[in-house]
């Protein structure tokens, strides 16, 4: 059982309907949010622009902002100084303390599980220097990894792969060319401890979302839902999600967590249909399917010509292709959620007129033919 009864009866207050809001950890809600990754991480915006990015979205009617603990860029190689820290959680806090608009109706998520690196360029070695991963902490100790367990992966769904000496290795996500990227640690303890630093970095008792990053190969998965489990039982958070997660996780979860998992947050777009079917999954079970990088992203190479179909719509209905995207996404699943990020407050104006945006049952199959396509390229190529 999930919040699915909840949804049925639910009444949302933007006056969209059921087409454009749901219901997600107890809020009723429009279905396009907001992620805030964009506002924290290497080509952030000053914070001024940041936060009046923030204000434009919740003035445009946007009350789903999603942060992370690791939203933040490292001043230097390892995981950064100890101020470089939950920057987007507090953006994310300052942002909503300085918004004259009614702050209890919006649901902020965050997530735990994960860490930011940055690479120490050496000489002759160009952009390819060893990650130093030590990190150190006001009040838990430090977190440590040796540089010879770091891989290099960049798979959509992290997956448990030994190492040759039999341990799995510490999943390392890193776009080509950056210095910057992803390191999981889904440790338990290390869990907990982030999702309570980042109930202080919000200013909040208890955390309303809570999501598992993802995978960590080195982890059990059912010891991180454990720990998600623990912080439930805690009154830390209030619901819990997963993320960048297959389908055998999700039962996992499920099995766990019962109807305190509410919500997936997986990649989905054009350029990444969803080659293993969660979205369909989550649909069969009445679980909530987060988007993430639902315009393709930004860190990653992205095939824009899974977007041409879409410009083409675009270009007859006179509006952008990025527009026509999420209105397509929200047409997939009356429980999918979408959370574009944004730079500025004209990307998120033009993102939340997708609420707006009703598409022909013509162009819906067109763009749905086209997206198959790919998936079952993809899913072929796995």
């Amino acid at each position: 059982m999930t919040d699915m009864g909840e949804n049925a009866d639910m009444r949302t207050r933007h006056g969209k309907g059921d087409s454009y809001g749901g219901r997600l950890a107890g809020f009723d809600i429009p279905r396009i949010g907001m992620g805030t990754m964009a506002l924290a991480i290497e080509g952030r915006p000053d914070r001024e622009t940041a936060i009046r990015t923030i204000h434009a979205a919740l003035d445009e009617g946007v009350r789903y902002l999603d942060t992370a603990w690791s939203y933040y860029l490292p001043s230097r190689p390892g995981m950064g100084e100890p101020g470089d820290l939950g920057y987007g959680e507090l953006l994310v806090r300052d942002a909503l303390a300085s918004w004259n608009g009614p702050r209890e109706d919006v649901l902020v998520a965050t997530k735990t599980g994960y860490r930011r690196t940055c690479e120490a360029v050496t000489a002759g070695a160009g952009d390819a220097g060893c990650v130093d991963v030590s990190r150190e902490t006001g009040d838990s100790g430090s977190v440590n990894a040796d540089c010879s367990s770091v891989s290099r992966e960049t798979g959509d769904v992290p997956r448990e792969t030994p190492s040759a000496g039999g341990v799995p290795e510490r999943q390392h996500l890193q776009a080509a060319g950056s210095r910057y990227g992803w390191m999981a640690d889904s440790r338990p303890e290390t869990m907990i401890r982030d999702a309570k630093e980042s109930a202080r970095h919000l200013g909040v008792d208890a955390l309303n979302l809570l999501y598992s990053h993802g995978p960590d190969p080195a982890v059990p998965y059912a010891d991180q839902i454990g720990a998600l489990r623990d912080l439930l039982d805690a009154g830390v958070i209030r619901y819990a999600g997963i993320s960048r997660v297959n389908r055998e996780q999700i039962d996992i979860a499920r099995g766990i967590l019962g109807d305190r998992l509410v919500a997936v947050q997986n990649q989905f777009s054009p350029s990444h249909p969803d080659p293993e079917h969660t979205l369909e999954y989550c649909r069969q079970l009445g679980l909530a399917f987060v988007c993430w990088s639902p315009l393709g992203g930004f860190l990653d190479p992205v095939d824009r010509h899974a977007y041409a179909p879409f410009r083409e719509v675009a270009a007859k209905l006179g509006v952008s292709h990025q527009r026509v995207t999420l209105a397509w996404e929200l047409a997939q699943y009356p429980r999918l959620f979408t959370i574009p990020s944004a730079r500025n407050p004209q990307e998120i104006h033009d993102s939340f007129a997708a609420t707006r945006l009703t598409l022909t049952p013509d162009d819906l199959a067109r763009l749905n033919a086209s997206v198959a396509a790919r998936r079952q390229t993809m899913a072929a190529g796995m």
